[in-house]
């Protein structure tokens, strides 16, 4: 193997060599050249070496593990019959979303929409009264958790499941923006306002220009021009993890193998750790320690004075006690976690056709196309700078043969097919804005610990102990860039050469 690898890297390298000698790459199917001119100017970015990975992001490699209830489900809710799924590999925040983050949001709302649209900021505001309580003196927390330094790496809360999201496109572009700065095709823009700011999807489609600095050649005119989603150098939108996603990134069972080369565990976890026990349990300075913030007992929120047992009440610092075999810090306890799905009582082990949703499972799609004008070009964006979308009509779909209906909400729970429905507010609270929730916080017990417990509430409201991180698509190869050229796959240059 090791000499296999050799030749591959020698055969990479003498292309590299033959490259900048001024040879051409050309199509393995028609012979035409690639980045040439003379040749039309098609492009193949021949030195793309895979996704880079995004600010604070974890690559989670993919793989199979059983969803669902690690132990006792001591609520009877039967609402994560463990089943096992596939989960394509992803990026997970390393941390929680931080105040001092979510207050870098804020600030950028104010400055740009501030003046004209006052209710972009106000919107995005959380709500800091969720600390209020009938008999409790937490109205100090009221001012001072959210604007305070004191907690400027604590996790933020009262946030709502909608707020959330939007935060993920605000990071989105920010981030490539920045990519795009420090690539020297855009200067910094301080001077951005209303729909004159940059966003991800209308800079490329060309209504969004900035202050240019240098533009890409463009191999079809010989000019210039900006930035595509082709070449490589933007990164897809930040958002929400799915449920199924956030379960598996929590389990880190890539900390059960013994051997890399062998895929079997002997053992299933309860916790993001090893054992059934809160406290660290290997035998070195961290031996004995709570691995979690949690409420350890009725009115036990921290322990004793002088030996506190996870020494945080009620949060603590988004980058507190051990990681997770994946490098994730707090997947159980601190705060619950907002994930992507929509709440409903059934899982996919219950559906009839179980087997056709056991890779990425998701509750939650409703389907949008965006909208274009009788050229087939995106619609002038909206006020604050976005592109515009509309939903999927279920008669859109009607002839399609992977999905017939435009919002999924209740596919095969809750609709006509499965016989179930969800009267809000008479028979249930269940509702199409109710948001699953995961995790343990500091307000819960250890079994809330345990990643395949599932909560809910309502996507518009926030909660004291609810904050949330945010995750992102992984492209190509399910591992990491350096391993795409190895065992699975060997990097092919092209096709010939002139």
């Amino acid at each position: 193997m090791k000499n296999l690898l050799k030749l591959g890297s020698i055969a990479m390298g003498l292309a590299l060599v033959l490259s900048s000698c001024g040879k051409k790459e050309s199509s393995d199917i028609t012979g035409w050249n690639f980045n040439d001119t003379k040749w039309g100017g098609f492009e193949k970015n021949l030195d793309y070496e895979g996704q880079p990975t995004g600010p604070n992001l974890v690559l989670i490699p993919g793989g199979t593990f059983v969803m669902g209830f690690t132990e006792a489900d001591v609520t009877f809710d039967w609402d994560n019959t463990p089943r096992r799924v596939t989960v394509s590999s992803f990026y997970m925040d390393e941390t929680e979303i931080s105040n001092h983050n979510y207050r870098e949001y804020l600030y950028w709302t104010k400055r740009v929409f501030g003046e004209s649209y006052p209710e972009v900021y106000l919107n995005g505001l959380p709500d800091t009264l969720v600390w209020r309580d009938e008999l409790s003196f937490n109205e100090p927390l009221v001012e001072t958790y959210f604007r305070h330094p004191s907690y400027d790496d604590y996790p933020v809360v009262g946030v709502s499941w909608s707020q959330a999201n939007e935060f993920c496109k605000w990071r989105s572009d920010r981030v490539n923006e920045a990519i795009l700065i420090e690539r020297g095709i855009l200067n910094p823009n301080m001077e951005q306002k209303d729909e004159d700011n940059f966003n991800t999807q209308a800079y490329l489609v060309g209504q969004y220009q900035g202050d240019v600095r240098k533009n890409l050649k463009d191999l079809q005119t010989g000019g210039e021009r900006p930035v595509r989603f082709e070449d490589g150098i933007v990164l897809p939108e930040y958002r929400l993890p799915t449920e199924a996603e956030w379960e598996y990134a929590a389990l880190a069972l890539i900390g059960l193998q013994e051997n890399e080369k062998d895929e079997l565990y002997t053992d299933r976890r309860i916790y993001p750790w090893n054992g059934s026990s809160v406290r660290y349990q290997k035998r070195d300075k961290y031996q004995g320690y709570i691995q979690a913030n949690f409420k350890r007992g009725r009115g036990d929120y921290m322990g004793v004075a002088g030996r506190l047992n996870d020494n945080a009440c009620p949060t603590a610092p988004v980058r507190a006690y051990l990681p997770n075999d994946f490098g994730l810090y707090n997947m159980a306890g601190n705060v619950n976690e907002w994930v992507l799905d929509l709440y409903r009582p059934l899982t996919t082990t219950d559906l009839v056709d179980a087997d056709n949703h056991d890779m990425n499972p998701y509750r939650g799609n409703k389907f949008q196309h965006m909208e274009l004008d009788e050229d087939g070009r995106p619609i002038e964006k909206d006020s604050l700078g976005r592109l515009r979308y509309r939903y999927v009509e279920d008669e859109e779909a009607a002839d399609r043969e992977n999905y017939k209906v435009g919002m999924a909400y209740n596919f095969l729970d809750g609709d006509q097919q499965s016989e179930a429905y969800y009267d809000y507010g008479r028979h249930t609270l269940i509702s199409d804005e109710a948001r699953v929730y995961k995790g343990g916080s500091w307000a819960d017990r250890a079994y809330w610990l345990s990643p395949g417990t599932r909560r809910f509430k309502d996507e518009n409201k926030g909660d004291r102990a609810i904050g949330f991180r945010c995750a992102m698509i992984r492209m190509g190869a399910p591992t990491n860039n350096e391993e795409e050229s190895g065992h699975f796959f060997k990097t092919k240059r092209s096709s010939r050469r002139r």
